[in-house]
């Protein structure tokens, strides 16, 4: 009897209520982009893109991006299903990384169809990685929060740019990020 006693002192409360929920829900949903080094290095990637081909690009890319994966996260939620979700998480490195390394110009649209598609998988895996107990607008407003700021990282880091040393440090690390994005590719291929 000492013994469970004891026990209980250390025991953590269960948080099964919408307060605990809520809670759980905003620093799982916050932590899961930053989390995932295939949603970090796409994010930032987007941020250094949306910063090389300048306004309103700068601007409209990571604003637009974290709104339509917000979209594809009320899809995976829904369990509405994306076939090859994953795979395009995977692809959106390798194309990120590319964008960045090549300094790609697109027409804005063109911008935005790009990362849109992309866009709705990384939100569509968010969504679809929910844990049963969280709630969900909690978490969605938790990833799109840490969304946003991995794209003003990106911005900051684009701004190297300006500089000569900054652009070939830029185009390096696009090179690495492809290069990590076949890796995911390959990984993905081999499930």
């Amino acid at each position: 009897m000492a013994i469970l006693a004891l026990a209980t002192l250390f025991a953590a409360p269960a948080l099964a209520h919408t307060v605990g929920g809520t809670a759980a829900g905003f620093t799982a949903g916050f932590m899961h982009p930053p989390s995932g080094l295939d949603h970090l290095l796409a994010m930032v990637c987007v941020g250094i893109w949306g910063a090389e081909l300048g306004a309103p690009a700068i601007w409209l890319l990571p604003i637009a991006f974290p709104l339509i994966m917000a979209l594809g996260g009320a899809l995976g939620v829904v369990g509405v299903p994306l076939p090859a979700g994953e795979l395009l998480v995977a692809l959106s490195v390798v194309v990120c990384g590319i964008l960045v390394a090549w300094a790609r110009r697109l027409r804005l649209a063109a911008a935005l169809a790009v990362i849109g598609v992309f866009a709705v998988a990384h939100g569509h895996a968010h969504g679809t990685e929910l844990p049963g107990a969280a709630d969900a607008l909690a978490f969605t407003v938790g990833f799109v929060l840490a969304t946003g700021l991995l794209h003003l990282a990106g911005i900051a880091i684009g701004v190297l740019a300006r500089w000569p040393g900054g652009v070939v440090a830029i185009r390096a690390c696009g090179v690495l990020v492809a290069l990590a994005g076949c890796y995911f590719v390959l990984g993905h291929a081999a499930v």
